[in-house]
């Protein structure tokens, strides 16, 4: 195996993370679906598609669309595709001996998991090769060095140690915990509420009814995490609350972008055709309803989001209801 990192993914968070790995010279295989994509990096040294400013070192990075090359190419696989394309881009490919580091942030939608589990169910990876890539962190903001910070979840300190390390720089702070199931559920849970504070600010709440949302939201978390992965861990703590924050106020953030459409009126078929990337919100909002079936947590935002989105209850109505549950 000839270089350090494969990573899995064309959109902006993979090529976010092209950028940050090959600052120390870290050697990539970089593998995305579309050949055109690939041979327009190859030639002009940067996505055409996603944080365009961003140009990459051919001599440290090599894209392909040849999937099989990338995983004989690294033992660590990063994959950060969308968690609705998982499951088709894998069905045929073996991960034996391979460490997977999940840079996803969403729930597999066509077997209702999260991708710790995912891995370990399809693949047999135990949670001692698996890792997660938390933020908050944004790719545009990464693209122009603006400091930023991740913590690197897993169970194998030299694993996510090794990746912190990798992946901290001159903008790029990096701190790890072995909470890797509640960090990635945490990570899962915060577009959900993204997509209510997108919904909430569509229909012309304001900042300080925003300031109380993500207040509940964070217990919401705490409570939800606590229920499925019960460890000592605190949810002040960057991954968790500050995922939060930078995707429930960032303009950009797609989740909040994704619900401020629907707060404005326009129809999730309609909002999905439009928009160039994926809001995972979206299909985690009807996976965690399906999963909370099982701890029964409550978890009031989530199943506001869950009534407008996918039982087409107005988000005026819902949002007002909401409004008289929240403290």
């Amino acid at each position: 195996m000839n270089y350090d990192y494969a990573i899995l993914g064309g959109g902006s968070w993979a090529t976010a993370i092209a950028k940050i790995l090959s600052e120390k010279q870290n050697r990539i295989i970089w593998w995305m679906r579309d050949e055109d994509q690939v041979k327009h990096i190859a030639q002009f040294n940067h996505n055409p598609r996603y944080i365009q400013s961003v140009e990459f070192d051919l001599q440290v990075v090599n894209p392909t669309s040849d999937l099989h090359e990338a995983l004989q190419g690294a033992n660590k696989i990063i994959v950060a595709t969308p968690s609705a394309f998982i499951h088709e881009i894998l069905k045929n490919v073996s991960l034996r001996e391979k460490k997977i580091i999940s840079a996803v942030k969403g729930i597999i939608p066509q077997t209702n998991e999260i991708p710790a589990d995912y891995f370990h169910r399809n693949f047999g990876i135990q949670l001692k090769d698996f890792g997660v890539i938390c933020g908050p962190c944004h790719a545009e903001e990464v693209a122009q060095e603006r400091l930023s910070y991740l913590t690197i979840a897993g169970e194998d300190n030299q694993l996510i140690e090794q990746l912190a390390d990798d992946m901290t720089c001159r903008y790029i702070k990096c701190s790890t915990t072995n909470d890797v199931i509640g960090a990635e559920l945490a990570a899962i849970l915060k577009n959900i509420y993204a997509l209510c504070g997108g919904i909430s600010h569509g229909l012309g709440y304001g900042d300080n009814f925003l300031s109380v949302l993500v207040s509940n939201a964070i217990q919401e978390i705490e409570r939800f995490v606590n229920a499925v992965y019960p460890v000592q861990r605190d949810v002040k703590l960057s991954a968790y609350l500050g995922d939060l924050l930078v995707t429930a106020y960032s303009p950009h953030s797609r989740n909040r972008t994704f619900g401020n459409m629907v707060g404005k009126g326009y129809s999730v078929a309609a909002i999905r055709q439009e928009m160039n990337m994926i809001a995972e919100g979206y299909f985690a909002t009807g996976c965690i309803h399906g999963l909370n079936q099982k701890y029964g947590v409550h978890l009031p935002i989530a199943e506001t989001v869950y009534a407008i989105l996918y039982e087409s209850k107005p988000a005026k109505q819902e949002m007002d209801k909401l409004a008289q549950k929240l403290k």
